[in-house]
């Protein structure tokens, strides 16, 4: 966007403060870059923050939210490099030399090499998340998208351009309002361009500055053929608001997996339940995500020398005599106890590890579905090749109908035929009736608008994960999808309708005007620049300084005049030197 800027910048430190002062604009720029795209990718990933903590304590060992010290340290980082890049802008357009001193050359140094630190661990601790940037930012290839092909074709009316760009557009989640901030910012630069190129001594650099800025200009003109969103559409074709479902219950209203927390989220209006589900040595299926008990149970303090134990290897006698609420009261996850009534951190300090049969019993009563994970005890376990019918057993005994059980294990589908059943994997739509499913939950960034539609087109069900901002609520809204699981059903609760629709026409008429009004300012600011250089080509220091002592005639004055007089015949003026002075001229030695 400021591309033509920086290379001027760069071409004027050259010239004024050397190699080094073109190093360290370079390094500064690069740090701001940076910083920009880590803060953007932290901003969207709070979707996933829940996720990102958890895989911290999976490889440390220990609960603690990680997000905390990422986000200060950011934003402490992102506001000290934009402030000096807002004034390394500022020295450089007014002609001044960067002249960084050494605590902020220091600093710079510090938040680069920090930051791409930071993006080399979150590739290697969390490198699926970066998919949440090419959601919000372009994600979904597109093979027509018809509300761009339509709205360009209203108004340009060339179809074979429409046809050869419907093949290579991509969808985007806020791409239009991206580029329209893109634009108005591109279109506040042609003051500085047009400042350096509308001067009367132009050279090729000035041309390449100029043809480079209007490249950028003209294809943010264009964009729009390659922008889109699955919510710009008109509003008949919007379908049905999605189901939620309570992700672990309503984790963030009381501990997760737990009956108080299917509780909440009943009361949030959910539609089914998910829950994960090991079984106890003695064959009891009960709910836990964990492979151990020590983040989500006090057995530190009942089990000290088991704690790093699999949770499937004790039996149900000794999961039961755990506290399953304290650790959500002491750590806090997502920073809602404060919020909590007396009430309800009273009945969190009391409660137990909840079974596989209670949750059932509670969603048949509320006429609800179940979504269940299962996870396979290890090898040395006495049901290790029971578990899927001591599931089975669990579910019959909690008198729920089968149809509303969704299983997701790809492992013995033929033996759980009475149970709805689903697939974590993307396959393709002979795959999934081949084995007999009928959905598929997939993630986020799994599933695109033109895979939902397909697989709605076939009955295939499509259930994403995890949603928990009412953006990514309202985008897969768009998109089509059936339903979402929630950490948040308390939130997406109040989008009752997505954040923001738009229809095609609507959008084309905002394009359009937006595109007419940047040329308009553009155009205004080159002919004011124009205008502007051009008045005070005509003065120069000594004829301004003149200009303001005219009516004070002085000895000073007269040496401004002879001043005067030498600067123009340097310049080759020479021609008012015989209308201004008689031929002999002034003895200027008598001034001396």
């Amino acid at each position: 966007m400021g591309t033509c800027f920086i290379i001027f910048a760069l071409e004027k430190i050259r010239r004024r403060g050397g190699k080094w002062e073109c190093a360290w604009f370079i390094i500064l720029c690069s740090t701001f870059s940076l910083l920009l795209f880590w803060a953007y990718f932290w901003l969207e990933a709070h979707n996933d923050y829940n996720q990102f903590n958890w895989l911290l304590y999976n490889r440390s060992g220990e609960w603690k939210d990680g997000t905390v010290p990422i986000l200060a340290t950011t934003a402490v980082g992102f506001s000290y490099i934009t402030f000096l890049m807002i004034l390394a802008l500022c020295h450089i357009s007014l002609g001044q030399q960067l002249n960084l001193y050494w605590i902020h050359k220091v600093g710079v140094l510090a938040a680069l090499i920090t930051t791409v630190s930071g993006v080399v661990s979150i590739d290697d601790v969390w490198g699926d998340e970066w998919d949440i940037i090419l959601i919000s930012l372009q994600v979904y290839i597109s093979s027509c998208l018809r509300f761009s092909i339509g709205l360009f074709g209203r108004c340009l009316c060339v179809n074979k351009v429409i046809q050869l760009l419907s093949s290579c557009v991509v969808i985007q989640s806020t791409g239009p309002f991206l580029h329209i901030g893109a634009l108005a910012a591109v279109t506040a630069l042609g003051w500085l361009v047009a400042e350096h190129v509308v001067r009367a001594e132009r050279t090729k650099f000035h041309m390449i500055v100029l043809l480079v800025y209007l490249s950028v200009l003209l294809a943010l003109y264009m964009a729009p053929l390659a922008i889109s969103s699955p919510c710009i559409m008109d509003k008949n074709s919007l379908k049905s608001r999605p189901d939620v479902i309570g992700r672990r219950g309503a984790p963030m209203l009381a501990p997760e997996n737990t009956l108080m927390s299917f509780n909440k989220a009943l009361q949030q209006g959910v539609s089914s339940l998910e829950a994960d589900v090991t079984v106890s040595l003695d064959g009891v299926p009960f709910l836990m995500r964990d492979h151990t008990l020590k983040r989500t149970t006090d057995i530190a303090k009942v089990f000290p020398d088991r704690q790093h134990e699999d949770a499937s290897l004790f039996n149900w006698t000794e999961i039961r005599s755990l506290n399953a609420g304290q650790w959500f009261l002491e750590s806090d996850p997502f920073w809602t106890v404060g919020s909590l009534s007396g009430r309800d951190r009273n009945r969190i300090r009391n409660l137990t590890v909840c079974s596989l049969v209670e949750m059932l019993r509670l969603a048949a009563r509320a006429n609800r579905s179940a979504l269940l994970f299962l996870r396979r005890p290890p090898p040395e376990h006495p049901h290790y090749k029971t578990w899927i019918m001591d599931t089975l057993w669990a579910v019959q005994r909690s008198g729920i109908s089968q149809k509303r059980v969704t299983w997701t294990p790809d492992t013995d589908r033929g033996r759980v035929r009475g149970l709805q059943q689903t697939s974590l994997e993307k396959l393709s739509v002979e795959e999934l009736r081949h084995r007999g499913i009928s959905s598929l939950t997939l993630r986020y960034s799994q599933a695109s608008k033109k895979d939902i539609q397909d697989f709605l087109a076939n009955n295939m069900s499509v259930t994403v994960y995890p949603v928990n901002e009412p953006w990514l609520y309202s985008v897969l809204w768009c998109s089509g999808v059936s339903s979402v699981s929630s950490d948040t059903p308390q939130v997406l609760r109040k989008v009752p309708y997505p954040i923001w629709l738009m229809s095609p026409d609507k959008y084309c008429l905002v394009w359009i005007t937006s595109d007419l009004v940047s040329i308009a300012i553009v155009i205004g600011i080159f002919i004011f620049q124009k205008w502007r250089m051009s008045g005070m080509q005509n003065y120069n220091p000594e004829q301004i300084m003149l200009s303001a002592v005219a009516r004070r005639p002085s000895r000073d004055v007269n040496i401004m005049k002879e001043k005067l007089i030498f600067s123009e015949v340097s310049n080759g003026v020479t021609s008012t030197d015989e209308h201004l002075y008689p031929e002999n001229g002034y003895d200027i030695g008598q001034y001396k």
